[in-house]
């Protein structure tokens, strides 16, 4: 299926790795031009070459600390200036940050809302301008099932999701008479370098253990029983993003093999 993603410009924040990466690709075979931002520029410029070398698209890395207004105004700007316009907006930077409610300081708290909450917000801002003007735009939020289902220690991250999914509902009914769609992703257990973290650590107790065994035994209560790949994610982002998605705005689409008790 063409997508119709031909010349279209694609900022994706958290786009050295995972999912970021991922979808980062995805837009690109597709034959979108794609701006990736993150703060750690050696990854970034890493996975800008990697994606370029396999699709021979137009990838750019734009280095950028999206907690920060000054760098994320800068980022847009300079997009829009190399290539004219941005018609697509992933909000994708973020960690899991998921704790018990009394282990969660005042700065946690902060952190957590700053990079998975303000971001968005502040990116949103940064390229409507751009969207409005040229009535044609779509903005995917990836947020997490537990901003739908949070669980004990969930916290800070359960409650920063949630508003990442009220943030796309509002936006999607104010931004629709200019022809900008708003939807999220909810992510559950999908493979993530913050895992492969966890992982190396977990190896220094049990150095027999290997990283598709780990995979493995997460996924386990998963009904599909296996942890997502990247890919996968960014195959449901690239749909959205297209113009196959024209009637498709406000959704809050799982991807999670099945694992969330709501839909």
């Amino acid at each position: 299926m063409d997508l119709g993603l031909q010349g279209r410009v694609a900022i994706i924040t958290g786009g050295s790795e995972g999912i970021g990466k991922a979808t980062a690709l995805r837009l690109a075979q597709e034959g979108a031009r794609v701006a990736i931002a993150a703060r750690r520029i050696d990854a970034l410029e890493d996975a800008a070459e990697e994606i370029g070398r396999l699709t021979r698209a137009e990838v750019f890395a734009v280095p950028t600390d999206v907690t920060a207004p000054d760098q994320v105004s800068a980022m847009v700007q300079t997009v829009a200036s190399r290539w004219g316009r941005v018609d697509i907006l992933v909000n994708n930077a973020g960690v899991s940050a998921a704790t018990a409610f009394e282990a969660a300081s005042d700065q946690v708290w902060a952190m957590d809302l700053e990079l998975k909450l303000y971001a968005a917000v502040r990116c949103c801002r940064e390229v409507l301008p751009i969207m409005r003007a040229q009535r044609w735009g779509r903005i995917i939020n990836v947020t997490a099932v537990g901003g739908k289902a949070p669980g004990a220690r969930s916290l800070p991250t359960a409650a920063s999701r949630a508003a990442g999914i009220a943030l796309t509902k509002a936006l999607s009914k104010e931004l629709a008479e200019y022809g900008i769609l708003v939807n999220t992703v909810c992510i559950g257990l999908v493979k993530a370098a913050q895992h492969e973290r966890q992982y190396e650590l977990l190896k220094q107790q049990d150095p027999g253990l290997t990283l598709d065994a780990f995979y493995r035994q997460m996924g386990a209560a998963v009904p599909l029983g296996r942890v997502g790949e990247a890919s996968e994610a960014a195959d449901v982002i690239a749909f959205l993003a297209s113009e196959r998605a024209g009637y498709v705005s406000g959704t809050a689409i799982n991807i999670d093999g099945g694992a969330s008790p709501v839909v």
